[in-house]
């Protein structure tokens, strides 16, 4: 009997690497353009969820007259508030299921009176580093904020 010996096929290193290359080359190529367009995601996500935080508040406020305090924060639009001023008509159930959260998994900042614009109260988030300031995707972002980020 005799033995058949096959040579095994595979890759050479020389092809490994090539590949490897081509792939470092396409992964630098496309990976600032997907995290950009993460970053944009983001930012329309805050922008989502202040409009529904404001047709919220703009219900609160037609049923009891005025809006949540900052004391009572929008907690207010989840449950009854237990602190002055008791709102008289609020809503059963609520007038939101559930406070959403920003892209970064903090809840969302209300200020009423407003101290950043001249609307009744400003909404806002802190960006990605949960600190006042930043840029890019460290900056805030506020309900008074035009989509580009700057103020009005």
């Amino acid at each position: 009997m005799k033995k058949q010996y096959r040579k095994q096929a595979g890759f050479s290193l020389i092809e490994i690497m090539v590949v490897l290359v081509i792939i470092g080359l396409l992964v630098s190529i496309v990976a600032p353009n997907v995290l950009d367009q993460a970053d944009d995601a983001r930012v329309q996500k805050v922008q989502a969820d202040f409009s529904a935080i404001d047709t919220a508040l703009s219900m609160y406020r037609l049923n009891n007259f005025t809006y949540p305090t900052s004391e009572q924060g929008l907690e207010a639009l989840v449950e009854k508030p237990t602190i002055d001023p008791i709102p008289s008509n609020w809503k059963k159930g609520g007038y939101l299921k559930d406070l959403p959260l920003d892209p970064w998994g903090r809840p969302y900042l209300y200020l009423s009176p407003a101290e950043f614009s001249e609307d009744d109260y400003d909404l806002y988030s802190l960006g990605a580093d949960g600190v006042t300031g930043g840029e890019d995707q460290n900056a805030d972002i506020g309900s008074w904020m035009k989509k580009g980020g700057e103020d009005e």
